[in-house]
Order: structure tokens, then sequence, then C-alpha cells
């Protein structure tokens, strides 16, 4: 099987809201889960099956990258099973024109390291959302052995061997932190990772090494011991389901009053995301093993000890996903109440506001990183465009609760994240149609 590239799309979704979402919806896997694993696959010569892979953008051209280094994939079971195999050492030369594409690209440095010796850490494509710095990455590979050159275009990374190394993060980086687990289980020794980040994501990756036969300890905590092992086998792994598109579910019952049922939920990955739908208002219960969101929600801002203004900031795991700001400050503004926002990780991802202005929201931007939503005021339909994965789904979330019809432009930015969600959120009473 060959992936085929894709034009660029020049889609619009136009959205009818007002009408209450209801019945039942089962998450896609986690992207953020997926593309990590895709490239941690080659540091194994035998298969690796994939289960519950989600069919997004981000995926086919994280697949095509793989294809391109010598790879072969097969779809076992429609889009979402697949089988990778590198069963010769893959070409370590990432074909840049894709790597501009996708921010997870960064990945594959750690696997070809180890697998070949050599890598090209590309700079990043992906959202626009503010600088997304490499030097976490860097430092972690010197530590292991890695020399260095900076290219116009990224970084080579070469190697006559990787050693473990104890290694301190300077930030709790997820991606970092992911291509130093790949670089590590390979590597001779031990290696410790201190202020490791531990998203459910980078546990899914720690499970499927460990299948492999890597030694990792510590999975789930911010320090990880890893033994490194002279080779990895096959194995097989499920994708476990993407939580932050779990808390999109909610945000879309709760603001357009509906009744919804969401399937394959891990509640210990949503505890915060629930905590502070709590706070703005909004209760969820566990049903027979799923997470229902009833209808009738207070949707009213719970104020701080004294009155305070709430804030609503995002940290590393355990702490508010960032990937969840954009979807939890359009859900305040149909909150009676006043919240603080505050992004602190990056610099662009609020200005998207702009278009929730337009729509009829009342959000003062204080600046980059920080916005005051006056809630509750109904939204109404207007033209507006997405700039990114989070804030796409954002805007959608708006348009479906706003009195009127709107169009939501660049929609190619929502689907590198969310499997058809047109015709998902269609199953649950949306009036909403994809159009050219």
């Amino acid at each position: 099987m060959r992936v085929m590239a894709e034009g660029v799309r020049r889609e619009s979704f136009r959205v009818v809201g007002g009408k209450p979402l209801c019945g039942r919806i089962r998450p896609q896997g986690n992207k953020n889960e997926a593309l990590p694993i895709l490239a941690a696959s080659i540091l194994t010569g035998e298969p690796v099956v994939l289960d519950n892979v989600p069919d997004i953008h981000d995926v086919r051209v994280m697949l095509q990258l793989l294809e391109s280094l010598g790879v072969t994939v097969e779809r076992l079971d429609g889009n979402s099973r697949l089988r990778v195999t590198c069963a010769a050492p893959p070409d370590s030369d990432v074909p840049l024109d894709l790597a501009g594409k996708l921010r997870g690209s960064v990945t594959l440095a750690g696997p070809l390291l180890a697998r070949t010796g050599r890598a090209i850490l590309p700079k990043p494509g992906g959202d626009r959302i503010g600088r997304r710095r490499l030097d976490t990455h860097l430092l972690g590979f010197q530590a292991l052995g890695a020399k260095i050159e900076a290219l116009p275009f990224g970084y080579l990374l070469e190697t006559d061997g990787l050693e473990g190394a104890d290694i301190l993060l300077d930030e709790a980086s997820v991606t970092a932190t992911e291509n130093i687990i790949s670089a590590a289980v390979l590597a001779k020794g031990e290696t410790v990772l201190r202020n490791a980040a531990s998203e459910p994501h980078v546990q899914g990756l720690c499970r499927m090494l460990e299948r492999m036969g890597a030694r990792i300890d510590g999975v789930g905590t911010n320090l990880l011991r890893i033994e490194g092992v002279d080779s990895l086998r096959g194995a097989e792994h499920r994708v476990g389901p993407d939580y932050l598109e779990v808390g999109s579910f909610i945000a879309l019952a709760a603001v357009t009053g509906g009744d919804l049922v969401i399937e394959d939920a891990i509640f210990e990955d949503l505890r915060m995301i629930r905590f502070n739908y709590d706070r703005l208002g909004i209760k969820t219960v566990e049903q027979d093993g799923a997470l229902y969101v009833p209808r009738g929600q207070t949707m009213e801002v719970r104020p701080d000890q004294g009155g305070a203004i709430p804030e609503f900031d995002d940290a590393p795991w355990p702490g508010f996903p960032a990937d969840m700001t954009s979807v939890t400050l359009v859900t305040a503004t149909q909150c009676r109440g006043t919240v603080l926002i505050h992004e602190k990780m990056f610099e662009s991802r609020l200005f998207f506001v702009d278009n929730l202005i337009q729509m009829g929201a009342r959000i003062v931007l204080c600046d980059p990183h920080r916005a005051v939503v006056i809630g509750k005021e109904r939204l109404r339909g207007a033209r507006v465009a997405s700039p990114d994965i989070r804030a796409g789904m954002a805007m959608l979330i708006a348009a479906l609760c706003a009195e009127g019809e709107s169009e939501i432009q660049n929609v190619d930015q929502i689907d590198r994240g969310f499997t058809r969600i047109d015709e998902r959120l269609r199953g649950l009473g949306a009036r909403i149609e994809r159009i050219a």
C-alpha cells in the first residue's frame, strides 16, 4: 500500500446552530499518541500492529513520511488498524516538504537516531500558535551522546552509539520526552529522565515500547528509568481514546443543551477536565463504563473563595491540558459569570478570540496569554476561520450553539485532528454540511 499525497483542501463548514446534540458517540484514537507510536514502530525490524489509529490528515502525513523512509504500511481493517514493518534500517533523510506539514514529524528523530545512528530533526510544522522550541530535544540527544550540526532547515544528529545518561529536562516537553524515550530504549546502560512529561499519550508510547521489550520504570510519573536493550521485537498496541475529543464532546453537549453519552472514555484521563467543567456548572456522570452529559446543566461559573473571579490556566500533566484552552474559552461564553483564561504556553493560541467577538461574545483579550470572558451572551452566526486544530473545534462548538447560520473556513485545520467530525456530529443531530 502506498499512501498518496493530498492536495490543499479549500472546504468550509456551513453550520446552523441552536439544536441540542443528543445520542451516543465514541471518541477517536488519541492523535497525540498515534503519531509518536507510528514513529517508534521503526525501532524494530518486526511488524508492529496498531489498532484504533485515527484516520486524520496528520496521521496520513506521518504514514507518508514512514513510507518515504522505506517502511511498509498495510491497512488490516478499514483505516483504523495498521501493520507497520521496517524490516531493513530506514532511510534517515526525512523529506522536508512532508515534515514541514506536521509538528509530530519531530518524533521520528529519536527512533531514527537509535536505529540508524543518524537523523534529521526538522523545524516543526503544524499549528501556528507560537514558537515551538527544539532545545529540549537537542539537549537530551546530546546527553545520550549525539553530535549535532545546525542546518538551514533543522539539525543533523549523528552518533556512533547512544549511551544512557541522567537527564534533567529544562521543560516537561511532551515531544522531547517521547523522542528521548524512543532513543534511550536502545541506548547502552540506564537513562534517568527527570521532569519528563507524563500525559496519557506519553504513557501510551511507553506501554507500546514495553510490549516490544523495552524496560521502562515509572510510567505515568515525571521520573523515568530506562534500561537500554539490544533490540526490540514486534508487538500489538491499541491507541487509547482521545481524552481531548471527549472534553470537546462534553462542551458540545453542554452549550447546545443536549444529552450525550460518550463511550470508551478513560475516566482517570479526564479528572482535571471534568473538575474545570464542574467549575463552569457542567456536571458529568460515570455510567456503565461511559461518560454521560445530562440535559439541564447549571452553566454558571463557580467563583473562587470570597467571590473572586476564577482563573483557568494550563499546566503540564496532570494539570489542565493546553489543548483544551480554546474549547474551554468558548464554553465559558455560554456560562453566567466571569472567568480569566490564562494560556501560559503559546503566545498565539488566543488570537482566535477575534472570531468569537465577531459572533457576539464578550471577551477582553488582555495580552497574548490572557483573556477575560464575561458570559452569558447568546452567540450569533458569522463567517469565521479556523487557525489551528483546537481553535477550529472551538469555532465549531461556537457555531453549533449560535443563533443562525455560520460558515467556518479553513476546515482542513479541523480535519488534521478530528476524524470525519461533520459526519459524526450529524449523527447527533447537528445541522452541518461540508461545502467547497
